[in-house]
């Protein structure tokens, strides 16, 4: 194919699945190697596949194909659909954790039409985690850490409507050790009794977080102010943990 122009080349191997570029593709020969790691290639394949992005704002097309690719919510049972299933760490302060059907007693309809439970806590404090392992996910490690993707994080909580309540997200990029990288704690929201139920959305974006980040590790929890047996507590549903192309 030597002879062939470039651009002829960068057309046949943009048909070729992306995995098989970096791994054999980019082996044949110095001119197969300098398309693959170059950005023309990238971009074909990103434009064939509906992957855009403004041309100066990629810094390294391979990357941005891959992490679009790849994008999706890390946290696993974000809406209380498998019971408490991945959820570790558990703390049932009170009467536990327990998961309700949308909208439930003095609350409201979720946002979105796709979620259909919550969490709920109770009258002392409940909390739950995840660690997820980004490896495990498919981030390498040489992807960590010279391109450093922003690692977005999301949660949503509510109240009833005649109860009050606290809610508290705390989340943590962590070292192959565990030890802690970086850190998002909120602080503790109050939700006053006779609020409108209203459901509200937190959110924190994680970037230039250095090298080593192996592991995110998303907690949150809260409890209701006023101490009444059973399940009056903040609401949550939705939690979402993503890395952005």
């Amino acid at each position: 194919m030597e002879s062939l122009p470039e651009a002829v080349l960068i057309q046949i191997l943009a048909s070729i699945p992306a995995v098989e570029l970096v791994l054999v593709c980019r082996l044949v020969c110095c001119q197969w190697k300098n398309l693959v790691d170059g950005a023309a290639l990238w971009i074909l394949k990103c434009q064939q596949e509906g992957l855009t992005k403004a041309e100066s704002d990629a810094e390294n097309w391979q990357n941005f194909y891959f992490l679009s690719k790849k994008r999706k919510n890390l946290i696993k049972n974000p809406c209380g659909e498998e019971d408490l299933e991945h959820w570790g760490e558990v703390e049932n302060g009170g009467d536990g954790w327990k998961i309700e059907e949308l909208p439930g007693d003095f609350g409201k309809e979720f946002p979105s039409e796709e979620v259909h439970k919550y969490f709920v806590t109770s009258y002392e404090w409940c909390r739950k985690a995840q660690v997820i392992d980004l490896r495990a996910e498919g981030y390498w490690e040489e992807l960590m850490d010279t391109t450093q993707p922003k690692i977005m994080v999301r949660d949503w909580y509510a109240g009833r409507s005649d109860a009050g309540c606290l809610y508290e997200l705390c989340v943590k990029l962590l070292s192959e050790n565990e030890d802690v990288l970086a850190e998002y704690k909120s602080e503790t929201v109050t939700i006053p009794q006779d609020n409108d139920a209203s459901w509200n959305e937190i959110s924190h974006t994680f970037s230039s977080y250095g090298p080593g980040v192996r592991f995110v590790r998303f907690e949150h929890g809260g409890q209701d102010t006023l101490f009444w047996k059973g399940w009056y507590g903040v609401r949550v549903t939705n939690s979402s943990v993503t890395v952005e192309p």
